[in-house]
């Protein structure tokens, strides 16, 4: 019996997950699944990445009745932000900066952190809109953008169905609004110096879940 259970897909690569906590990881969780580990004796379960459009998504109930039977429900990162957001009042525990945005409404949409992964090696394969943002505000403190160049980008990201997204094509989408010589400086900056705020989420959150052990 695994006392506690991890969904993690591509927010964190297992090895350096398993270096933070020791758990039983699962991929991202999709419907019945947080069921599934409440009836396996799981005590303490931590959602962070889950299905949001290939299949049937995480309901509330499912989260409710895992609380309800005494099981602490930790949510971070991905779809874990998403219903911790939804759910902290009624005692899951949101962990993470992009929990903290999606609470205090300054995201509202799944959309800003979904993507498409490699089911079989879990990488990402787009780029998450909350990641772009986040790394376009660091352009702008480092001095790569200004704030027009940082908007332009920002808007040319948010046009791009989920699974398009990728800094290339946020970048090549900008062409009439930011000159060349500043989209290749940002290209190539971006290479070294994206945030990736969905990993730097969950490794908040398995600290938080292996403190409480």
């Amino acid at each position: 019996m695994q006392k506690i259970i991890i969904f993690l897909g591509p927010s964190l690569d297992l090895e350096s997950a398993e270096k933070i906590l020791a758990a039983g990881y699962r991929p991202p969780a999709k419907r019945g699944d947080l069921i599934t580990a409440a009836r396996e004796g799981a005590e303490i379960i931590g959602l962070i990445d889950g299905v949001f459009h290939q299949e049937s998504a995480v309901a509330h109930r499912e989260i409710l009745a895992a609380l309800k039977g005494g099981i602490r429900v930790i949510g971070s990162s991905s779809m874990g932000a998403l219903r911790a957001a939804e759910m902290d009042t009624l005692g899951m525990v949101g962990i993470g900066e992009i929990y903290r945005m999606y609470k205090n409404g300054e995201l509202e949409s799944d959309d800003e952190v979904a993507l498409v992964f490699d089911p079989v090696s879990g990488m990402s394969l787009s780029e998450p809109l909350i990641n772009i943002r986040f790394t376009l505000k660091r352009a702008c403190e480092a001095g790569i953008l200004d704030n027009a160049e940082h908007d332009a980008l920002l808007t040319s990201a948010r046009s791009l169905f989920y699974p398009k997204r990728t800094y290339r094509a946020m970048v090549s989408g900008s062409v009439d609004a930011v000159d060349l010589k500043t989209r290749e400086r940002f290209l190539a900056w971006v290479d070294t110096n994206a945030c990736d705020q969905k990993r730097n989420d969950a490794i908040e959150a398995l600290r938080y879940i292996a403190d409480l052990k």
